[in-house]
């Protein structure tokens, strides 16, 4: 058994070793907190149909469609808290990536290259959030398909369950059409210009379309029925979103955080002018369409990176065989080096876990937490009787939402629930016209904002207004109420 541990399968080991420390991180993103929060309301009272957490948009209504994995993410949070939801990032992430190297072409080492880089480009948007659940079901999705183009069972009845589990988890479930209609059109053209290869036949293309239709009204079996349907298309067409929220902006091409993309992207055009692959017109849809997806919006960028991974291995094969520099991989190797490989395996995994418990160690997640989080400003809040309509920055407000929940909030990351009124939220936060009598219409009497925010230095200049709370990160300004 030992002698079959060659150094191929000993790079995919640490491969997806160095994947699980790649999605490693402490979780700092603060819309991981209202989901939590959301979890436990669902849990312990009932399904959420209108707004229960802000003051500004209470009663209003509300489809929590990421319903099913904020209840999984507070079962993790009560089972084990931080490091808990470090380790649900991880198996989702990786679990994904590993969907995508069996439908991967070529060596084990072209295999685990674009494996890495395309994790390296997806990685930015990997937090303890639901859209983990899209990122990991879109590569299952493209794995049932690409199986069966590449003459494995056929398992396409999948869709229909998978569907209706993913639209109940997160409504990013829109990525798995857009990719099985990738595939139905895609097909159909291979079939009818007769291109050779990898082409599901009409029966395997029939089962797809079916599988697909059917999969459709099945999401209607939810909490909110036909509307599960509907939110997708609400979401996008939410005009602030692309105006003030960084992900739904395109991607800042000067950050470093968007290399990889770039570097995938590159890849791509070099090795389709160099690769004498066969053409693949589903190929061709889910690249166009992704990639324009990840221009349009940098939260895309992922989803870009699920479908090139695979179809990058497959031209690079391609341009490696045509060169003749196809490695011909051993299927046992001498006992001695067998060992070699293990005690490679087993350092590396050494180190990982170094690694890991290092950065989840609860001193490194507090002092973690507190450089992206007003952990003690939401202390000071707790324990002070301080006035309880409050405003406060849209960046903290889904952490208020969990770590105070006796002050609702005014604004926080369900992009879905307030629409345009994000535009009234950004020009108070900036203390511009107008900002005062949003103050005044919405009864605040405490804001807590980023030090140095264009409220925090309009309200040291208000007599009415007083600080009482200041560090590095927040303030927090307070009012009397007024007869």
């Amino acid at each position: 058994m030992l002698k079959n541990l060659t150094i191929e399968r000993t790079t995919v080991i640490i491969a997806f070793l160095l994947l699980g420390v790649m999605a490693l991180r402490v979780p700092i993103d603060t819309d991981t907190w209202w989901h939590i929060r959301s979890g436990e309301y669902t849990l312990n009272n009932v399904m959420i149909y209108t707004d229960p957490f802000s003051h500004s948009q209470l009663g209003e209504r509300w489809i929590n469609h990421s319903w099913g994995a904020q209840v999984v993410m507070y079962a993790i949070w009560q089972l084990g808290g931080n490091i808990g939801l470090a380790l649900y990032t991880i198996a989702l992430s990786v679990g994904g990536m590993a969907f995508l190297y069996p439908i991967s072409r070529g060596n084990a080492y072209v295999r685990v290259f674009m494996l890495i880089l395309g994790a390296a480009a997806a990685a930015v948007f990997w937090s303890a959030r639901p859209q983990m659940f899209s990122f990991f079901f879109s590569t299952v999705i493209l794995f049932l398909v690409y199986h069966v183009k590449q003459g494995g069972k056929n398992r396409l009845w999948l869709i229909v369950p998978i569907m209706w589990l993913w639209a109940n988890l997160h409504a990013g479930y829109s990525i798995g059409y857009l990719f099985l209609i990738a595939f139905i059109v895609g097909e159909a053209f291979n079939n009818w210009l007769g291109i050779l290869g990898d082409t599901l036949d009409w029966k395997q293309w029939r089962i797809l379309v079916i599988s697909t239709l059917i999969s459709i009204p099945v999401l209607a079996l939810s909490p909110y029925g036909i509307n599960t349907l509907l939110v997708p298309f609400e979401t996008v067409g939410i005009d602030t979103l692309r105006e003030f929220i960084q992900e739904w902006n395109s991607p800042n091409f000067q950050g470093r955080e968007t290399y990889p993309f770039i570097a995938m992207v590159m890849l791509l055009f070099a090795s389709l002018w160099a690769s004498n692959s066969h053409f693949d017109w589903s190929g061709l849809f889910l690249l166009v369409g992704t990639l324009l997806l990840a221009l349009w919006y940098g939260r895309n960028i992922a989803v870009f990176a699920v479908v090139a991974t695979p179809i990058l291995t497959h031209h690079a094969d391609s341009i490696l065989t045509r060169l003749n520099l196809v490695l011909r991989p051993r299927r046992k190797i001498p006992i001695a080096m067998a060992i070699l490989n293990l005690v490679l395996i087993t350092v590396v995994a050494l180190g990982a876990l170094v690694y890991a418990v290092g950065l989840l160690l609860p001193a490194n997640i507090e002092a973690t937490q507190e450089e992206f989080l007003p952990i003690e400003a939401v202390n000071y809040l707790n324990d002070n009787d301080l006035p309880p309509n409050m405003f406060n920055s849209y960046n903290w407000g889904g952490y208020l939402l969990f770590a105070a929940p006796e002050y609702p909030v005014f604004i926080d990351g369900r992009t879905d629930l307030y629409g345009e009124f994000l535009r009234t939220y950004f020009q108070t936060a900036i203390a511009s016209d107008g900002w005062r009598e949003t103050l005044a219409e919405y009864g605040i009497q405490t804001v807590l904002v980023e030090n140095g925010s264009g409220l925090d230095l309009a309200l040291r200049e208000e007599p009415d207004w007083q600080l009482v709370y200041e560090d590095d990160l927040a303030v927090i300004h307070t009012t009397e109420a007024k007869e």
